[in-house]
């Protein structure tokens, strides 16, 4: 069992400074300062309106360039804020790998600043306008946007280690899984955030004003970021949210749960290792799935 992956390169502000220096230095001299850091990228804060991201694992790589290749032109037609890249940092000598320079969004994160039960339909919204068909080039993801059955044998893992902890899954929630497993998949492949856990929405003043951290982009089945309604909200809010969204039929709502329970799971056991906060949102989603059952 394992926590947040460790990073494979060390990223300091020494090293950003020189980044900067080299290849944006319109904005050598400001001030920098560490800002967080996650699974995939470290995170800098550079003056008072900007962000530095750098990958701190190969695996992130992919990621870091597939938001600068496609999130800017997603932007245009999405009604709440995004993290999208200003500045796409090149490898260097220093650095092996790309890295970026956004827009410092206000906020905190969803799971630090819950948002009011009225965001579920700006957030339904939302998905709606993203959810477009995606181009036959738009980035395939092994992880998100497929078919349940293929994250079948991970999310088995993680409910059998759950098992040996007082944090066990439910029945329900298990019956939840079984239902999302049998339900049909969708035809063609929609945009997808893909990572839309309450980390990557920031809210203040309990409004979501920014959607951030895109690295899970791709074509797939929308039912992927639908879990989101699950993960933040209750029955009638969430109503709302699938409302605004403009109606879900039986088979991606079966879908949406699913999901929902794979994240739930998925935050549960990893939280448990070295991040508390992380494991109540897995154990709130999980509760949530099942709550109108």
């Amino acid at each position: 069992m394992s926590g947040i992956p460790a990073a494979e390169v060390r990223i300091d502000t020494a090293l950003v400074e020189a980044l900067i220096r080299e290849q944006f230095p319109q904005y050598a001299g400001r001030r920098l300062q560490h800002f967080a850091s996650g699974w995939d990228n470290v995170m800098l804060q550079l003056g008072s309106d900007l962000l530095v991201r750098l990958p701190r694992r190969k695996v992130a790589v992919r990621l870091m360039e597939r938001e600068q290749r496609w999130l800017p032109l997603l932007a245009r037609r999405l009604p709440i804020p995004v993290s999208q890249p200003i500045h796409a940092g090149q490898p260097s000598a220093q650095y092996p790998w790309p890295w970026s320079i956004t827009r410092l969004l206000p906020g905190l994160g969803a799971d630090h600043s819950a948002p009011h039960a009225d965001e579920a339909s700006p957030l339904g919204a939302f998905l709606k306008a993203l959810h477009q068909p995606a181009p036959d080039d738009a980035p395939a993801n092994p992880v998100r946007g497929v078919p349940l059955a293929m994250r079948a044998s991970a999310v088995a893992e993680r409910m059998a280690r759950l098992e040996q902890t007082n944090a066990g899954v439910s029945p329900d929630v298990l019956a939840v899984w079984r239902d999302a497993l049998a339900a049909p998949s969708p035809p063609g492949r929609h945009w997808l955030h893909g990572d839309l856990h309450p980390g990557n929405l920031l809210v203040q003043g309990r409004r979501i004003v920014a959607v951030i951290d895109w690295g899970d982009m791709c074509g797939g089945d929308v039912a992927t970021d639908l879990a989101a309604l699950w993960m933040l909200f209750d029955r009638r809010a969430r109503q709302r949210g699938l409302e605004a969204y403009g109606g879900v039929d039986p088979a991606t709502l079966k879908r949406a749960k699913g999901w929902a329970v794979f994240f739930g799971v998925v935050l549960l056991d990893t939280g448990l290792v070295d991040d508390a906060r992380q494991a109540e949102v897995g154990a709130a989603t999980l509760a949530r799935v099942t709550a109108d059952e």
